[in-house]
């Protein structure tokens, strides 16, 4: 299973913090920033919710009203969920366990000194809810949500749930994996209007639960694979600390050149076409052409002559050149002499071979002793070439150039490079005989077969 499908939330019907509606108790274990958050807003949706901490202040605290963190709105939404009597806490795990249905897990996993996580606490709870459905003979779900490295879920605390219970995931009990995207001083706003919600479960029963705790909420829902919503988290975290570090390396650079930061980047950011979009976020190839390249390493040089240190625009030529080694490495991989490449310009829809990746491949391929063989339907013959200086993609063009068929019959492994439904056609009718390296991510169909092997997938 790698997707169950896409949820859209449903919109019409928004709740109220007032209304009564029959739903499932909820147990919240660990009350820091995202559980006390989780445990009160949820309450105000109409939920019974008990909050289970092993802190005894903490507890005291919260059944008293009194928020045991800095957080807007909290404990104004703490004072009603306690005036409507649907939310208490409580250090006693296993009460908390057998009167929910759903329990919640946001306890911490902070970061070791080398940078891995640390889980014990999140093994712990599991052991702690899997002795508690000892109790139990109805069906309970668990549904994670600390920061946890892929594949924690599945492969740790399943087992540990199921050693504990001695009960069997999917059947007496379900687990998913969801996300929060609370950020601190605006948690409450953001747990109301989520920017997305995900939903990781191998088990679609407890993946459909754990979205109607949602179908109130605003913005999408995605249903996915666990690893998939545990990496997620981790992918978010990085780019946001990526874009505010590019922010800043923009900013030291303008200053020095005396140009208005916030300028320059108020008009950046009002691009959502291009600057602010999924645009060139699309796992594949390399980077190349006439601009990328030239005006990278011409930032790389403005930096330089004020004799600035800007290490994120410094690392991007290397990380692209990376990139392509790393092409290269996976199609030797296979051990095959005669290499074929479905299109050799730096992008479909082209003629430009200027700074093209693929070009880069194909040196590195010759040098280690390869056959090379091209087919590139903008580029039908030499001519096609017009001027453009690059005499390895001469060399390898004949008069009238192959055609794709004869690129294919020719090559023991072969690149697709340009996603063309050309290609993709003509591909379907060799993966079962060749090795094909993907660059671009063609079909499922093609995917699935053995001699398949995708760059980033």
């Amino acid at each position: 299973m790698t997707k169950f499908e896409k949820f859209e939330t449903i919109t019409a019907k928004r709740f109220s913090t007032t209304e009564v509606i029959d739903r499932p108790k909820l147990s919240v274990f660990g009350l820091g920033y995202v559980g006390a958050v989780t445990s009160v807003c949820f309450a105000n949706m109409g939920y019974n919710v008990i909050g289970v901490d092993l802190d005894v202040l903490k507890i005291a605290q919260m059944n008293s009203g009194i928020s045991p963190i800095t957080e807007t709105l909290l404990t104004e939404k703490l004072a009603e969920a306690l005036k409507r009597k649907n939310f208490k806490a409580t250090t006693n795990a296993k009460t908390a366990v057998i009167n929910s249905d759903i329990s919640l897990v946001s306890v911490c996993t902070p970061g070791h000194s080398d940078g891995s996580c640390d889980i014990s606490h999140l093994k712990a709870v599991a052991e702690t809810i899997g002795i508690a459905l000892k109790q139990k003979n109805t069906y309970h779900l668990i549904i994670f949500r600390s920061t946890i490295p892929p594949g924690t879920t599945q492969d740790i605390l399943i087992p540990i749930i199921e050693k504990a219970s001695g009960k069997k995931n999917t059947l007496d009990f379900g687990v998913c994996f969801n996300p929060e995207f609370l950020r601190e001083s605006t948690a409450i706003k953001d747990f109301f209007n989520p920017p997305k919600t995900v939903i990781g479960s191998q088990d679609k029963k407890a993946a459909k639960i754990a979205c109607k705790l949602y179908e109130d909420m605003q913005g999408h829902v995605f249903v996915c694979d666990t690893e998939v919503a545990e990496f997620i988290k981790y992918t978010d975290n990085t780019w946001h600390a990526l874009k505010v570090s590019f922010a800043n390396e923009i900013g030291r650079l303008c200053k020095v050149a005396k140009i208005d930061s916030h300028e320059v980047m108020n008009i950046f950011c009002s691009d959502d076409k291009l600057n602010i979009s999924r645009k060139y976020l699309t796992p594949g190839t390399a980077f190349g052409g006439s601009c990328l390249p030239k005006d990278v390493r011409a930032i790389q040089n403005l930096a330089g002559y004020y004799n600035l240190n800007l290490p994120v625009l410094n690392s991007i030529i290397n990380s692209n050149q990376a990139h392509i080694n790393y092409i290269t490495n996976l199609i030797c991989k296979n051990h095959c002499q005669k290499i074929g490449f479905l299109g050799v310009t730096f992008k479909s829809g082209t003629d430009d071979l200027r700074e093209s990746p693929i070009i880069a491949v194909i040196e590195q391929l010759l040098d280690r002793g390869k056959t090379i063989v091209v087919h590139d339907g903008n580029l039908p013959h030499k001519s096609a070439l017009n001027g453009q200086s690059n005499s390895i993609i001469a060399d390898l063009l004949t008069p009238n150039n192959h055609t794709a068929l004869e690129v294919c019959e020719a090559s023991e492994v072969i690149v697709v490079t340009h996603h063309l439904k050309q290609y993709q056609d003509l591909i379907e009718n060799f993966s079962q005989k060749k090795i094909i390296v993907d660059l671009v991510r063609l079909n499922a169909k093609i995917r699935d077969t053995a001699l398949y092997q995708g760059i980033c997938w």
